[in-house]
């Protein structure tokens, strides 16, 4: 079991029509976020850099970079990219932003994602208050925190035979 560090790595996806408040998520908590690394399914990512870009500019200040690494959109394998990162325990919580009034095309990469979000037991925020909780946390700030994973070695074994 690999034991969280400091600086985390945070998992950020939404459904197309979460993306902007997503985006202004981000932005909102950019200072806090900054000290950890950021990866996106790609339009996501491309959609918090132009927001944090665009704001940034409007307001005439720089906000701390945010180290952003964008996967292929979502539908394109980013789901997936995501879920192996996940299975390797490289993701340290994920942020996904989903719509729960609109039926989604890929689906089915949706649920497999947060199928191993759970089966890894990764601390996720399915909308804007529970990301504000995980992040407020103190736990999040934790470097010793290890989140405890079930060991199905067992059933790995069962599957074997």
């Amino acid at each position: 079991m690999k034991e969280m560090n400091r600086q985390k790595m945070m998992a950020l996806v939404a459904h197309d029509n979460m993306k902007h408040d997503l985006a202004e998520w981000v932005d909102w908590n950019c200072e806090k976020l900054s000290k950890h690394r950021i990866v996106c399914t790609g339009t996501t990512g491309k959609i918090v850099e132009e927001t944090l870009l665009n704001h940034s500019a409007s307001h005439h200040y720089e906000q701390p970079a945010l180290d952003i690494t964008r996967l292929k959109s979502g539908p394109l394998g980013g789901d997936q990219q995501l879920g192996a990162l996940i299975a390797d325990e490289r993701i340290s919580a994920l942020i996904f932003f989903w719509d729960p009034m609109s039926a989604q095309p890929h689906d089915v990469d949706v649920k497999a994602l947060l199928r191993l979000a759970t089966l890894y037991n990764v601390p996720t925020a399915v909308n804007r208050s529970t990301a504000d909780f995980l992040i407020s946390s103190p736990l999040f700030e934790e470097e010793d925190y290890t989140p405890v994973v079930k060991d199905y070695t067992d059933y790995i074994q069962r599957s074997l035979k």
